[in-house]
């Protein structure tokens, strides 16, 4: 049983990562000595190094990343000035307020600094402390997954070639092998060759994957009229570049209080955050279940579009009983989103069930009722 900092790792997601960089390690080592030639060892000599460097710093900053995690908020945080709570939402999990650009994560069970994703490949969100290492190892992996391609590929075309080996020829499962490890050098450089991009974007725009969806949300919100949201934190990409890309990769700042650009404040962002709820309040209707739902990502009982038309997302599907109200606020074709409404009231900080459902399991009641603080919490 894995305890204390050992618990971090043993995990599907960090064991996986941790195998696919032994793999590709040992088998880019093995075939780079055998491939180095007299003729080539300054070259040789040179990409095997670049190589074992690009190896090291991927493996140092997916540890930092895991053990340095992303910042949580201190439980029942409240800001300084007492004033300043009008502006904020409240976390019945943390028994506290949350912090500019912070965020629950559910699967953490804390509160977030500047939460941008919960990342499964090192079991943990990717926030304020760790974003830096979280890059920079993916910028290495890409880099080292790069060198690597190019050095087994070269082996394979050494063995494959009719020209004479200067080693003992491969054996059929050593073959294979290299083979293996070169697809899962080119998934890695494509895959999270992508994932690098999304992050060296919101980096420079210093905007995180949620505040993406806040600003979208914003933008939708004010359509209809003139006033146009302003994002409060991008300061040119020089400087929010600086934020987070330091030589040490340590953050720039507490995690709580941010730079803001003129004519903003700290709360700009926590206001709007504001009025999207209460707008998403307004649109809450009252469901009631009709037809028992098990709460399987992939149904089988309720038709072939439900169980082809998942919702492309990792929040959870939810069990409910034929009788039980829903509060829901997000719709789909086949599914809908919503809160169980606890029988007999709900107490502060007790566990909220909400998620996703089969919309045939549910109907829509006719006397719409206001979603508000007496049917579901503020901070949905």
């Amino acid at each position: 049983m894995c305890v204390g900092p050992l618990r971090k790792i043993c995990h599907w997601g960090p064991l996986s990562a941790l195998g696919m960089i032994k793999i590709i390690t040992l088998m880019t080592i093995h075939c780079s000595r055998q491939w180095w030639s007299p003729q080539e060892s300054v070259l040789a000599a040179g990409i095997f190094f670049l190589f074992f460097a690009l190896s090291g710093s991927a493996l140092f900053h997916f540890m930092s990343a895991i053990f340095e995690g992303p910042g949580y908020l201190t439980l029942k945080w409240m800001p300084e000035k007492a004033a300043d709570i009008q502006y904020l939402q409240y976390c019945t999990v943390c028994q506290g307020y949350k912090a500019p650009r912070s965020h629950h994560c559910r699967k953490c069970g804390r509160c977030v600094m500047k939460m941008d994703h919960h990342c499964p490949w090192i079991n943990t969100c990717v926030g304020h402390y760790n974003h830096g290492h979280f890059t920079a190892f993916l910028a290495s992996a890409v880099g080292g997954c790069c060198v690597s391609t190019v050095i087994l590929i070269s082996w394979v075309m050494t063995v494959l070639s009719l020209k004479p080996l200067s080693f003992p020829p491969p054996s059929v499962y050593m073959l294979i092998l290299v083979i293996f490890s070169i697809g899962l050098s080119i998934g890695v450089v494509f895959a999270v060759g992508m994932l690098l991009y999304f992050q060296i974007l919101a980096i420079v725009r210093n905007r995180t994957e949620i505040e993406n969806w806040i600003l979208e949300k914003a933008r939708y919100r004010r359509d209809e009229t003139d006033a146009k949201f302003v994002y409060p934190y991008s300061n040119g990409w020089r400087f929010n570049v600086r934020q987070v890309l330091t030589w040490d990769c340590s953050p720039v700042g507490d995690g709580i209080s941010w730079p803001v650009i003129d004519g903003c404040d700290q709360y700009t962002l926590t206001k709007e955050q504001l009025a999207q709820k209460l707008d998403k309040r307004k649109r809450a209707r009252r469901y009631r279940i009709v037809k028992a739902a098990s709460g399987s990502k992939f149904p089988i009982t309720h038709g072939f579009s439900v169980f082809c038309h998942p919702p492309c997302t990792d929040e959870p599907r939810i069990k409910l009983n034929v009788g039980d109200i829903v509060i829901v606020t997000r719709w789909k074709k086949h599914w809908i989103f919503g809160e169980k409404m606890q029988k007999g009231g709900k107490d502060v900080g007790s566990k909220r069930i909400r998620g996703w459902l089969p919309r045939p399991c549910a109907i829509e009641v006719i006397e719409n009722v206001p979603y508000n603080s007496d049917n579901l919490s503020k901070d949905d």
